[in-house]
């Protein structure tokens, strides 16, 4: 992937999960940014609630762009922190998460993070984090 839009896709993710925070039980805020085939960027952040409801980062972004009708899905930038924290450190979808976007995105989804304290990117497809899908891609 072109890394000037994976520089934007981590860019508009760790603005969300610094501008919209809604994690007043783990202190962990994350947020995402998911780019679809047209080129256009869709935000999400965790929101935490008391309950067992509560929704990651990926699912929102998700749920925002298949709202607008995108349906298409190239990458996926996920960060996260300690909300009292300066560096986003490595932060991967949980398995929920992954076995939602395996509905609605292909194995080859890129899915993208960063530790800022190392200043490295971490890059693996979809197919990588959850090799056998429920019902597999």
């Amino acid at each position: 992937m072109n890394e000037l839009i994976m520089e934007k896709l981590l860019t508009n993710a760790k603005l969300a999960a610094k501008k919209n925070t809604c994690c007043k039980y783990s202190g962990f805020t994350v947020g995402a940014a998911l780019l679809d085939k047209d080129g256009n960027i869709h935000s999400g952040i965790n929101v935490e609630n008391q309950g067992i409801q509560s929704i990651c980062a990926e699912r929102t972004a998700f749920v925002s762009a298949l709202t607008k009708g995108n349906h298409d899905f190239r990458a996926i930038a996920v960060v996260g922190k300690r909300v009292d924290a300066i560096n986003f450190s490595k932060t991967l979808p949980c398995g929920y998460c992954r076995q939602f976007m395996s509905e609605y995105a292909g194995p080859d989804l890129l899915i993208i993070t960063q530790d800022e304290a190392d200043n490295k990117i971490y890059e693996y497809t979809l197919k990588e984090l959850l090799p056998e899908a429920f019902l597999d891609f």
